[in-house]
């Protein structure tokens, strides 16, 4: 049983409860220690070379995935979480990217028109359909077959990792923006 003293309130052991499950999250991602066996490349924070020439490797690393089964905090084929999918990825391709979503949100370039959607860019949701709120969610766009067919892959909390269309009704309404990681 843990016993405060009168020098910590309630509000100085939940600072150290939050900055022990940050912690925790970020040192989840295990393919950013240093002799990780997840992945053979060197991390990276910038491509050598264009963008581009990642994109086909990083959705190929992410769909296998597929079927991985959803787990809050995971980051491997036993279960994995959404950002955790991304960071996956692109660590297996040799690229360090945030781990949490809302981190990831905030990396690289916003792409201001759907239309200038393109596969490799990542896809951002909140939780309700059309309110405001803070990011929860983020998948890999796979494909752009159409003006209303945007492929993504992320990691369903109820279907485990999936591709979905971006304009089906469950998401077009709690899109929120994409980003061009590079």
């Amino acid at each position: 049983m843990l016993i405060l003293s009168p020098t910590y309130s309630y509000m100085s052991l939940f600072r150290l409860l939050l900055l022990g499950t940050l912690l925790a999250t970020v040192s989840a991602c295990t393919l950013f220690r240093s002799g990780s066996s997840a992945t053979s490349k060197k991390l990276s924070d910038r491509p050598k070379g264009p963008y581009t020439n990642y994109v086909n490797d990083i959705i190929k690393a992410a769909r296998a995935y597929t079927g991985t089964p959803y787990r809050s905090g995971g980051n491997d084929r036993s279960g994995i979480d959404c950002s955790g999918l991304v960071c996956s990825a692109y660590a297996q391709v040799g690229l360090r990217v945030p781990r949490i979503s809302w981190q990831q949100a905030e990396f690289g370039t916003e792409v201001e028109e759907v239309k200038d959607i393109r596969p490799g860019d990542w896809i951002f949701y909140v939780p309700e359909a059309g309110k405001a709120g803070h990011v929860s969610h983020v998948g890999i766009v796979t494909a752009v077959k159409s003006k209303t067919e945007i492929m993504f892959i992320h990691a369903s909390s109820s279907k485990g990792v999936r591709e979905d269309n971006l304009f089906s009704k469950y998401y077009k309404n709690r899109f929120v923006k994409a980003v061009r990681p590079f």
